[in-house]
């Protein structure tokens, strides 16, 4: 009786115990702790905003959103393809550090060696975490407390006509096999997925436990192909209303292989591919204006929660898409600032209030460390990325810390060229008409760098490219080889080795008396402006 009376006594104490570690880790000096959510869309060009400029009334709510918290508008992808920015957003490394170079490499069994991520973190530190919609990483059901899949249906008390509509719209949705639809989409907006995401992530908040803070990265698919949209949307930008492209398919000549492969790729899948790229624009730039909207939705329903005072929002795309620029869709070849350049910008806790852009250069990988700063938890070793913490609560930081950026791309080994002998079969596929990311625009590497108002690329080769953004923000015409050029090319390059050497994965630590010097939110400058 008494054995038994002492172990109730000891598990009481432990679960008092537990009970006050989990109070503790959600509390920041006696307050609970943020919310953090993440709202992605996928493939999403940086320019299409009024608020940079655009044309068109895309994202009005996004832009009037902005002017409210902090944008910036010199951030950048770790690299243009899904899956490898997905893991480093997640992990706040660079490709060649993760090991996720392409979207096949996803699942490799060494990616996570060594590594805590940002959900493993959060978790570990009180927080309940869901990611809703497109997942494209690692991440598994286990890895998090909820996971609905990229189409949003996680919602189980909806009507049967509802969830009959939805079924039928995701086997049309499939059936496009990632064409563009000339027509609109003849369904009603409450099937299309970035609404039924936006439903389950408000299902999911209005189930919470108000006391403990949670973490959600939303996800679409969308501005992604395939390129498709219902009315009102199909309307709101007809083709002749939409600003030309600054560049058309007859760069393609001085581009090179890979550029030119992916546009021929393109039209062995689509046979009128030139003709349907003012209908593939409009519907792009259409689905920007239905997330804009439904991001709007779901930003007024934290409104109307009380939430967004507690809760950190950061809005980004993992990547771009030429939407028509170079004569191109989708991505695939090269590293274009219409592909490397991300929307980016955060509101909410304790977000300061700037109507105009950040001038600092930031990375996707950037978001990591903000959080854990935003958080109060230390930021883990390995991560690559800075805290933008101090730049969007209004605090001093180091102005040379950003006054550059660095982007990776390739799976590596050598690349191809009209000598190989080329078959295009790699690059069709049934399922999505043809597939931009194959053996032959994906191999090889190239390293990028962008300061002021300069880009310089290198390949594996020694191929270089450089560009005055200032002047040819499309890049069209490569000072590389030019005279007049080489201060500007030895500056850059001095740049790119440096971010080059801190990008090595310095993980697995060596331990003993290797003692990792630790930099106050990752930043390798000092001085504060």
């Amino acid at each position: 009786m008494r054995n038994d009376h002492t172990r109730m006594k000891n598990g009481t104490l432990l679960l008092l115990g537990l009970t006050l570690l989990i109070a503790l880790s959600v509390s920041v000096c006696g307050q609970r702790k943020p919310n953090v959510i993440i709202i992605m869309t996928d493939q999403q060009q940086a320019h299409a905003f009024g608020r940079e400029g655009f044309g068109l009334d895309t994202s009005p709510f996004r832009d009037a959103l902005a002017r409210k918290g902090v944008w910036f508008n010199r951030a950048y992808t770790s690299t243009p393809e899904c899956a490898p920015a997905r893991v480093s957003l997640l992990t706040g490394r660079f490709c060649s550090a993760h090991g996720v170079r392409a979207n096949p490499t996803v699942d490799s069994p060494e990616l996570r060696l060594g590594t805590t991520d940002m959900v493993s973190l959060l978790h570990s530190a009180g927080y309940t975490t869901a990611l809703i919609g497109k997942n494209h990483t690692y991440l598994k059901r286990e890895d998090l407390d909820y996971l609905s899949g990229e189409t949003g249906s996680g919602k189980e008390d909806i009507s049967d006509e509802q969830r009959q509509g939805e079924k039928e719209f995701d086997r049309w949705l499939v059936g496009l096999r990632h064409r563009v639809e000339p027509k609109p989409t003849p369904f009603p907006i409450e099937y299309q997925h970035p609404y039924r995401i936006v439903t389950d992530a408000e299902d999911w908040i209005e189930g919470l436990n108000e006391e403990q803070p949670f973490f959600l990265e939303m996800s679409f698919t969308e501005p992604h192909n395939p390129y498709q949209v219902p009315e009102p949307y199909f309307s709101l930008f007809p083709p002749e209303s939409i600003p030309p492209v600054h560049a058309g398919k007859e760069i393609l000549a001085d581009k090179g292989f890979v550029w030119q492969f992916t546009r021929q790729l393109g039209e062995k899948g689509f046979p009128n591919y030139e003709a349907i790229l003012p209908r593939m624009r409009a519907n792009y730039y259409g689905m920007i204006r239905l997330l804009d909207d439904q991001i709007g939705r779901f930003v007024q329903f934290l409104e109307d929660k009380h939430l967004t005072e507690n809760t950190l929002i950061f809005i980004i795309a993992d990547h771009g898409d030429y939407a028509g620029e170079y004569g191109l869709m989708r991505k695939g070849a090269g590293v274009p600032e219409v592909l490397t350049r991300i929307p980016f910008q955060v509101y909410g806790y304790q977000v300061a209030r700037d109507p105009e852009p950040q001038k600092a250069f930031v990375s996707i990988i950037d978001v990591f460390p903000t959080i854990c700063d935003a958080v109060q938890v230390e930021i883990p070793a390995g991560v690559q990325g800075r805290s933008l913490w101090p730049m969007i609560t209004g605090q001093p930081y180091p102005e040379r810390e950003f006054e550059s950026i660095y982007v990776e791309q390739g799976y590596g080994g050598p690349a191809y060229g009209w000598d190989d002998p080329i078959d295009f079969k790699y690059g069709l596929r049934p399922a999505v008409t043809f597939d931009e990311l194959n053996r032959y625009s994906q191999a090889g590497l190239m390293r990028m760098v962008r300061k002021g108002d300069w880009k310089l690329i290198v390949d594996q080769d020694g191929n270089g490219q450089l560009y005055d953004l200032g002047k040819d923000p499309f890049e069209l015409v490569n000072l590389y080889a030019r005279d007049g050029y080489g201060d500007v090319k030895i500056d850059l390059l001095k740049t790119m080795v440096t971010w080059m050497l801190r990008s090595v994965d310095p993980l697995p630590l060596p331990g003993g008396d290797y003692k990792q010097k630790k930099l106050e939110h990752n930043y390798w400058t000092e001085e504060k402006n």
